[in-house]
């Protein structure tokens, strides 16, 4: 089984994926340090360096060969995995997809307290990146809309993904 957490940046996929993992005692693969170890760079250097077109592709590849080698895993994708290419298709087609969703308020809350480098919001400040998130939410949410489950990711627990998904490792 493959379970997929997808949404925003800052939305808890990698924070939460960590714990269904260990609840549901399976691997956890976060795509974007999966990324970072198989080109030896950040992805903010990645983008920076090739542009975010030639990031998608490389994004694209690395979200398939995740797929190939993980029968069963939790994995964390980028806010931008299911936006691009046939990603979301995909990843509907080889396991259970949950959106997290945030309110923009708490989204934009937590990006501003990030320890986290995010190469899209480098550098903008509170107003800048309320209205720069609120257009990109705005484009992504036909994307994120295509998982199987939504889900509010305030306050979330792996547990009440558990019960309300009926997922278990099998």
């Amino acid at each position: 089984m493959r379970i997929f957490i997808i949404g925003f940046m800052a939305s808890g996929k990698s924070t939460i994926g960590k714990k269904l993992s260990n609840k549901l005692n399976m691997p956890f693969i976060d795509l974007d340090k999966v990324i970072e170890e198989n080109q030896n760079q950040t992805i903010r250097s990645l983008i920076y360096q090739s542009g975010e077109e030639h990031f998608r592709q490389i994004e694209k590849e690395m979200l398939q060969q995740v797929i190939s080698q993980n029968d069963h895993a939790v994995i964390s994708t980028g806010g931008g995995t299911p936006c691009f290419f046939d990603n979301m298709d995909q990843m509907n087609k080889a396991g259970t997809t949950i959106y997290l969703e945030v309110d923009l308020a708490v989204l934009i809350n937590r990006l501003m307290n990030s320890k986290t480098e995010r190469p899209l919001i480098w550098g903008k400040s509170k107003a800048d990146l309320t209205q720069y998130a609120q257009s990109l939410l705005e484009k992504r949410n036909p994307y994120y809309s295509k998982a199987k489950h939504k889900i509010s990711g305030k306050n979330l627990s792996a547990d009440d993904l558990i019960s309300l998904f009926n997922l278990q490792n099998k």
